[in-house]
């Protein structure tokens, strides 16, 4: 899996190495990207729907 090629690492610089590296290869659960139903029914009870009018665009953004 690894290989020393230089310098003489103590056995516990090699495990955090290697847990290191075992840890980049498994890939992280990806987070919900979309709002969930509170997010939208919290927007509902303070009235955070978007109102037409100059700027509405910008108070839509969330």
């Amino acid at each position: 899996m690894l290989s020393v090629v230089k310098g003489e690492p103590t056995p516990e610089e090699l495990a955090a190495l290697t847990a290191v590296v075992a840890s980049l290869g498994t890939p992280a659960e990806a987070e919900a990207e979309q709002p969930t139903t509170r997010h939208w029914l919290r927007r509902q009870q303070l009235r955070l729907e978007p109102t037409p009018g100059p700027g509405a665009w910008r108070r839509s953004r969330g």
